[in-house]
């Protein structure tokens, strides 16, 4: 019996290639902007579904959003759906992990302003106090772990860190190729205080919106490294940006912004924050690309493959979005 599957955009030869490479002989995938006819495809793959693709095939059972998360659009719109499961895809949580590492050594060793000075032949920054810290030996807490999350705790664990966790359902038994105390939420106050270094990686929520503010900043111990590949809103930016200016932070390393380009011509000009991150030397700003590689769309279409071979056998679809909670 033959599993279809609707794709409501055109895919590159190369990864559509990979796709089919990987997926089981009974999976049909129609990719296109074209609703198919008949509209009888059981699972749809769309980051913003319409209600023309939703309500297009009564056969319809299933949503794949091609990215981990909910955008806006979609959360809004699968409300009016509620028999249809939405799953996630979490094909970049390396390469998301790999950017938060990097962030997290570029702010330990706030390289950046002395990259810009040595450019000009300037060896002064070598003979003046280094403001570079250690990592090896430092205390990592890390807000939100799923995937990329796990993944950043056990690189953290193998140059020697001591790595905590959050997450919401913290009692669930799991096994870790590395030593880590995973924690509730309600623990975070008690965290805090000994984490040296705080890494953001959990998903925007009511229960997440504005999670670091003023409180929990003060609450870390002098000179910490606050890194975030989550969502902006988790931190308050104000709260943040004091926190750098006043050097009560050591640094930070930051991929997810408050403010984004609403169209193409904006691209070239648009400020990602209402206060001047920009003139902080102890700051190391990505403009949200650390999910992304020259691999990525090859791996997004293994995973995909992986989740519709588990629908096609009859088994239960992992990576499962509770729409209420918003991941």
């Amino acid at each position: 019996m033959t599993l279809k599957t609707y794709y409501p955009r055109t895919i590159a030869e190369n990864a559509l290639e990979e796709l089919k490479n990987h997926l089981d002989p009974e999976i049909e995938v129609i990719t296109g902007t074209d609703i198919p006819s008949p509209a009888d495809y059981e699972i749809l793959v769309a980051g913003r579904p319409t209600k023309e693709q939703l309500e297009a095939s009564p056969k319809l059972h299933s949503l794949i959003i091609p990215w981990a998360g909910l955008a806006v659009e979609a959360s809004t719109i699968m409300v009016d759906y509620p028999e249809i499961n939405i799953h996630n895809l979490h094909h970049n949580a390396v390469a998301t992990g790999e950017t938060a590492m990097m962030l997290m050594y570029t702010a330990a060793k706030q390289i950046i302003p002395i990259d810009q000075i040595f450019r000009n032949n300037d060896w002064r920054p070598r003979y003046q106090p280094n403001p570079a810290r250690l990592l090896h030996g430092k205390n990592i807490l890390i807000l939100g772990f799923g995937s990329i999350g796990q993944y950043i705790g056990g690189v953290c664990h193998a140059m020697g860190m001591t790595v905590d966790a959050i997450r919401r359902n913290a009692s669930k038994e799991s096994s870790f190729d590395y030593p880590v105390n995973v924690y509730p939420p309600e623990d975070l106050h008690k965290l805090l205080p000994k984490s040296e270094v705080l890494m953001i990686t959990v998903p925007l929520t009511e229960e997440t919106r504005g999670l670091i503010g003023v409180k929990e900043i003060d609450l870390l111990p002098k000179n910490s490294i606050l890194i975030n590949v989550g969502r902006a809103l988790v931190v308050d930016p104000e709260a943040l940006y004091n926190a750098l200016k006043s050097k009560k932070l050591h640094s930070a390393g930051i991929d997810v912004w408050y403010n984004y380009p609403p169209d193409e011509e904006s691209r070239a000009n648009t400020p990602p924050a209402d206060f001047p991150f920009h003139e902080l030397e102890n700051i190391v700003m990505s403009p949200h690309r650390g999910g992304g590689a020259v691999e990525i769309e090859q791996l997004r279409m293994k995973h995909l493959a992986a989740l519709l071979n588990t629908a096609s056998k009859g088994e239960v679809m992992q990576n499962k979005v509770d729409l209420t909670r918003g991941y």
